[in-house]
């Protein structure tokens, strides 16, 4: 079986990559936007399986469809969560919500494996309103951002609460978040992601090392080369700076 991941964040696609081989199943190419999908699609023979970002960086991926007749079966991955997608529940192969989740990821590729090989599975005849669906994500009364976060801890899991976390951080390639009862916990998502599972009101992306809500900012105190730190209640691992170039949006952001 031949697959491919077509995925705006590179480490995204690799974790995923990492997961597939878990599954015993190889990915051939990854790919990171709608111009590099077309390009390869144009030159290669069509893959038995594409996992698909909706939102690449140039675009939203129902492009491709709109310039390639895909004749591959596609397993959606997005951050939107399910009821603005609820269609994909009908309409298609199935859809992954991410952060993945292992045991989801395992459902999905079973559940494209038991299909038929005489069924059809292009997307365009699966039923997709992609106009349907366009009008879902950029209707911001459609989007519900995340409330909670799931953290494991030797063999117990933790449910953590939005209200509960002081900022994210990235460190030694891992990327943790840190409450108001001062502990980290390390979380299976890059700050990437989290900006788009993030309620923007709430969250701001201050450097490429930090994300902090509003509500955890305890003073701001001009710093060196015209940035910005802010002190957090708990937080006292290193300095948390606003980047240069994040300090203007940072004003409009803090109002």
């Amino acid at each position: 079986m031949t697959t491919i991941i077509i995925e705006d964040e590179k480490p995204a696609a690799r974790l995923l990559q990492r997961k597939l081989e878990k599954l015993n199943i190889q990915v051939g190419v990854m790919l990171h936007s709608v111009e590099e999908a077309l390009n390869w699609f144009s030159k290669n023979e069509h893959p038995d399986l594409i996992f698909l970002d909706i939102q690449l960086s140039d675009g939203l991926s129902f492009e491709i469809f709109e310039k390639v007749e895909i004749k591959s079966a596609v397993i959606f991955t997005t951050a939107y969560d399910e009821y603005a997608l609820r269609a994909f529940k009908l309409n298609s192969i199935d859809y992954l919500l991410k952060p993945i989740d292992e045991d989801d990821l395992k459902i999905a590729v079973a559940k494209f494996k038991s299909l038929s090989p005489k069924q059809e599975l292009q997307p365009q005849n699966l039923g997709i309103d992609f106009e349907q669906i366009k009008k879902m994500l950029t209707n911001p009364f459609e989007k519900n951002y995340k409330k909670r976060f799931t953290v494991k801890i030797g063999q117990h899991l933790k449910v953590i609460s939005i209200d509960e976390i002081e900022c994210f951080f990235s460190e030694n390639k891992g990327t943790y978040l840190h409450t108001f009862d001062n502990r980290n916990y390390l979380i299976e998502c890059t700050l990437e992601l989290l900006e788009q599972e993030l309620d923007p009101a709430d969250f701001f992306r201050i450097s490429r090392k930090f994300i902090i809500p509003l509500k955890a900012i305890k003073e701001i105190v001009v710093y060196s080369n015209s940035r910005l730190k802010v002190i957090l209640p708990s937080f006292k691992e290193e300095d948390v700076i606003v980047s240069r170039e994040k300090v203007s949006d940072f004003k409009t952001w803090i109002g």
